[in-house]
This record gives C-alpha cells, sequence and structure tokens, in this order.
C-alpha cells in the first residue's frame, strides 16, 4: 500500500482502478523523408487530420458548454482558432513541402517553434496557452496514426485517471460513466484543470507529487478529494474504512435531501442566511437546488482564468446579468478579482514575484491595474440596476486600501450618470476579512464599510503562516484555532457594535463543526459550495445559539489547536451524531 498527499480541489471519494495517461511532452516524432511525387497526398493526410481534430474539437466544446456553462467552455475555442489559422497552418504545409518530410514531424516541428514564441512573449495571453498549444499538437499527431492514441472512450467503469498534467480538454473529455476521478502530479487549486474538475463534480487531488512513480495501469487506488489522499493497492482495512465512509456519506446524502427546501433555522428560533459560492453564473441552479438563498461570493477572477484574453466591459456586465437573471430577486454578492498570487497574472510579470502571496495581489493589484479595476467596477455597477448587488473588495490590510476602493467606485458611478446609465446609487460596500491586520483593525473598517465577510481560506494561511496549497504542511491548516477564533470573534464584535451584518464565506465554512462555531461567535450569514447547504442546514436546525456559544467559549480557551478540534468534535458529536459521527474536523 502506498499513500500519496495532494491538494483536494474537488470533494468525494472513489475507488476505482488507475489508467494511466503518460506525459505528453514524453512523445517523440520521427523525421520520415517523403518523395517529392507524396507531397499532395502528405499534405491531404495533414488537412484530413485537421479537420477531423476541429470537429472533435467543435463537439468538445458543445457538451462542455452544456455541463460547465459558456465561461469554462470558452478555453477550447482556441484550439480551434488555431486549426484555421493561415500563420499556423502555412509553415506546416512548406515544411512538408520544401523539407518533404511526413506531416507528424512537420507539425511537431512548427508547433514547437510556436510555443517557444509564445512562451518567451511578453503578454501573458500567449504565454498561458503554451500548453494548449502542445495539446493541439498533441491532437493532431494522434489523429494523423502516430504512436499509442491513449483514448479513453473505451475505459471501464470506475476508472480512475492518473497523468502528471491534465489539459482542460482532456478533463472535460471524460466519460463520466466511466471516469470516476482523477489525480495528477502538477497543478494548484485555480488551473484550469482544477477548474474543470469542479464544473464536472468530479473527485480530484492535484499537485500529488510521485503519484506517476507509484501509479501502474489496473491498481486498485483510493481518491479522497476531501482531504486530498491517494493510496495504492489498499490493504483490506482500509478499503473497509473507506467503503464504510462512501456508505454512510451516501446515506447522510439521501437524509439531508429534504433539509434543502427546509429555512435554516437554529433550534431556539434564530434565523441564518445560507448562501452559496459560485465560480460560474450555471452553477446557481445547484446553489438554489440545495436551498441557498442568493450568492454570498461570485469569484469573478474565473472570467480571466477560464478565457484567452482579459474580458472587457461587456463580458463582465453579461457575466453579473446572467446571474440577477438566475437568481430572480435574490442577492448577489460580487467579489472584485482575487488576482495575482496565480499563474495567470504572474505570466505577465517580467520578474515573476518570489512570493506571490505576500505581493501585489487582490485589492492591491486592482489598485495597481486601474484601468481593469474600472471596467470591473462600471459592469458591477450597471448590473445592479436590474437586480440585488452587492460588491466587495477582498484581502483589504489597510484604511487606505479601502478608501481607494471607494474612491473609484465613486468615480465610476459620477462616469455613469454623465452618461445617463442606470445604476443602484445606495449598493453596498463591504470588504473581506482575510488577514490577521484587518481582523485587529475590525472596529475602525466598520466605521467604513456596509458589511463584513470574513474569508477563512487566507485568514487561517495567514495566521498560522500555512500554505494552505503546500501538502507538506497542510496538517497545520486549521480553522479551528484558537487564535483564528479569537480574530473571526473579535470581526465579529466590531461589526455589532457598528450594527452592520458578518458573514463568513471561506471553504472552511462548508465544515459543519466550524459553521457551528460561526454561530457561536455572532456569524448569522453562511456562504459555502452548494452541496454543503443541505448538511449545514442539518446541522444549524439541530444547534441552539447558546450551546453554539459554550463550545466556542471553551474551544478559544485551549492552548492547542488539536485540543480545541477534539473538544468541538466529541461535543458536536453528542449534539448531532448522524452528522458528525467519524467525520474529521477542520
Amino acid at each position: 500500500m502506498q499513500r500519496i498527499t495532494g491538494i483536494a480541489v474537488s470533494p468525494g471519494i472513489v475507488i476505482g482502478r488507475v489508467f494511466v495517461i503518460e506525459d505528453a511532452r514524453s512523445l517523440r516524432v520521427a523525421r520520415r523523408p517523403i518523395d517529392e511525387a507524396d507531397i499532395p497526398s502528405e499534405i491531404e493526410r495533414f488537412e484530413f487530420a485537421r479537420k477531423s481534430a476541429i470537429t472533435e474539437l467543435d463537439e468538445l466544446h458543445k457538451s462542455a458548454a452544456a455541463e460547465m456553462g459558456k465561461e469554462a467552455a470558452k478555453i477550447f475555442l482556441f484550439h480551434i482558432g488555431v486549426l484555421n489559422d493561415p500563420s499556423v497552418l502555412n509553415p506546416i504545409r512548406e515544411t512538408i513541402a520544401d523539407d518533404q518530410v511526413n506531416a507528424e514531424f512537420a507539425i511537431a516541428t512548427v508547433f514547437q517553434k510556436l510555443s517557444k514564441k509564445f512562451a518567451s512573449h511578453p503578454d501573458s495571453t500567449f504565454q498561458s496557452k503554451v500548453d494548449d498549444l502542445r495539446d493541439l499538437a498533441h491532437r493532431l499527431i494522434r489523429d494523423l496514426g502516430y504512436g499509442s492514441k491513449q483514448s479513453i472512450a473505451d475505459l471501464d467503469e470506475g476508472t480512475v485517471i492518473v497523468a502528471r498534467d491534465l489539459t482542460p480538454s482532456q478533463t472535460a473529455n471524460f466519460d463520466r460513466d466511466k471516469v470516476t476521478a482523477f489525480v495528477t502530479g502538477l497543478g494548484g487549486p485555480t488551473s484550469h484543470t482544477a477548474i474543470v474538475a469542479g464544473a464536472l463534480s468530479l473527485p480530484a487531488v492535484v499537485g500529488a507529487s510521485g503519484v506517476m512513480l507509484a501509479a501502474r495501469n489496473g491498481q486498485e487506488v483510493i481518491v479522497d478529494g476531501e482531504r486530498g489522499v491517494v493510496i495504492f493497492n489498499p490493504d483490506e482495512s482500509t478499503l473497509s474504512k473507506y467503503r464504510h465512509e462512501q456508505i454512510e456519506a451516501r446515506k447522510v446524502s439521501l437524509s439531508l435531501s429534504e433539509f434543502a427546501k427546509l429555512p435554516a433555522i437554529t433550534a431556539d428560533g434564530v434565523r441564518i442566511n445560507v448562501m452559496g459560492n459560485i465560480e460560474f453564473a450555471e452553477e446557481i441552479e445547484q446553489v438554489e437546488k440545495f436551498g441557498g438563498h442568493g450568492v454570498g461570493l461570485y469569484r469573478t477572477e474565473f472570467l480571466y482564468l477560464t478565457r484567452d484574453k482579459a474580458p472587457s466591459e461587456e463580458e463582465h456586465f453579461e457575466s453579473y446579468k446572467r446571474c440577477i437573471e438566475l437568481l430572480d430577486g435574490k442577492p448577489l454578492t460580487i467579489r472584485t478579482i482575487d488576482l495575482g498570487a496565480d499563474k495567470y497574472t504572474q505570466a505577465q510579470e517580467e520578474i515573476p514575484e518570489r512570493n506571490p502571496f505576500l505581493g501585489l495581489r487582490s485589492i492591491r493589484y486592482s489598485l495597481k491595474n486601474q484601468k481593469m479595476f474600472r471596467t470591473q467596477l462600471r459592469a458591477i455597477l450597471r448590473a445592479s440596476a436590474l437586480g440585488p448587488v452587492k460588491i466587495m473588495f477582498p484581502l483589504v490590510t489597510n484604511i487606505a486600501e479601502l478608501r481607494s476602493g471607494k474612491y473609484f467606485l465613486r468615480e465610476e458611478m459620477e462616469e455613469l450618470a454623465e452618461r445617463g446609465q442606470e445604476y443602484d446609487p445606495d449598493i453596498e460596500v463591504g470588504m473581506m476579512v482575510e488577514v490577521p491586520a484587518a481582523a485587529l483593525m475590525a472596529q475602525a473598517f466598520a466605521r467604513e464599510v456596509d458589511f463584513f465577510s470574513i474569508g477563512t481560506n487566507d485568514l487561517v494561511q495567514y495566521t498560522l503562516a500555512v500554505d494552505r496549497t503546500n501538502e507538506r504542511v497542510a496538517s497545520m491548516y486549521t480553522p479551528i484555532h484558537p487564535a483564528v477564533l479569537k480574530l473571526i470573534r473579535d470581526v465579529s464584535r466590531a461589526g455589532r457594535r457598528q450594527d452592520i451584518p458578518v458573514s463568513c464565506c471561506g471553504q472552511s465554512a462548508a465544515d459543519p463543526a466550524f459553521a457551528a462555531l460561526l454561530l457561536g461567535l455572532g456569524v448569522r450569514t453562511i456562504s459555502a459550495t452548494a452541496s454543503s447547504l443541505p448538511m449545514l442546514k442539518k446541522t444549524i436546525r439541530s444547534l441552539t445559539v447558546p450551546q453554539c456559544e459554550r463550545i466556542v467559549k471553551k474551544a478559544i480557551s485551549f492552548d492547542s489547536e488539536a485540543e480545541a478540534s477534539s473538544y468541538v468534535l466529541n461535543r458536536l458529536r453528542k449534539r448531532v451524531p448522524e452528522v458528525f459521527d467519524g467525520r474529521p474536523v477542520g
């Protein structure tokens, strides 16, 4: 048995059989001379492969748009565009004719040169497409019949894909009736592959170092998308444990389905506002299905991460308009872009930041890139005329950043007023509390915002000095740490003193145990992933606020997170055993 830890990007537990996709970059294409008389037929071979690839990609784009939404599917339009671009096609034809070589070698040669140009281009739009070019070259070469074509079309049910890395087109092409999960050695939580995995609801673990050395075709494997764990050749006791978890998860899921339609009211009658987090407008259907009353966090950076170029004001506006239409009167909270610590923006830098998580990211990045920031603000304001919209700034660390963001917002209001365009002049403006500095200064911030939204993902990371995407220290990343709880308590108190609402929209809010602590800390709005909402409602309806207050008061008093977590879980097991028995905290 071999256990490998990576980064969980899409939840769920799967027991299946391994299918290894070899690293595409290992494909070598032999140079085969051809006679002059064979040049036309060789060019015809290339044209046949090109048209075949366009047909495949067109079908892939349509299915991806239907399953993941138009925004996520746009990444495949780039591939089709390249296959219709004369500046790419003519050099391939010329290489075949002038060098008298086989089509496979001509494709590999031209695409290799093109990839190098894209990689060295100062514009990140080009740099970010290098992997897509490689994927496209291999698609063409495989359509020509060169090498072993690794198709997943004829796989058995219960297949787990293991690869060094996956392109978006490979991921979206998975037959979900057969492919039940995937694991990659590379990748991070904001990669295109991770985005597609979440949109397809495929359990996935990325960044699992050493996975390609361990994996063998046909091996039995467990993929734990909840904890970011992959287990090859599991022994009987481990299999038994995970089978039991799967059964219990199904039971809980069935029993919880009834709670989606019920109001989130505590056992002593306190109403809690339960909302959903989204990346794409199409996810709103799931939010409503699972009982969410609006969107508490719309992560707009995915408008940038899933397309070839920065979105225009109209593209921003259409995305927000679509959300408002789907919500049909329910509120939408839009977070301005949280870029800067990702591959997309770091690729634009001549000298990438050594530690981008402590660099020019989030609100800092927006204030530095004012044209981009103003474009988004105008689009949000225009959308605010169509339905209830709130706006919030991410990763604010000082008053100056907040005031600057509000200043630009007011200027865009004036600009729209001069144009005669409608917007909500009373749009609520809030900030995310994601760093200790903001939590400690919450009283001052509370006088200048309409609401707080606590982002636990970064608050935990910066409070505990633990990179949440680093599997080597993943065990140290826990929101149920006395220091984190104290910071949230201070933010909640500041909100009450200034009579402004306080919500929590971080990933930890989806954990019922942490949600119970939030109730005890005074938080009355929780926003989480859609699938977690029924369980949150079950937890909320099973507890009273005084019970939660007593649990969190004791948890804060402990000296360590281990003691706090153990105490919280033990207390909640007694109160809501059907939710917490066998469930890890955090």
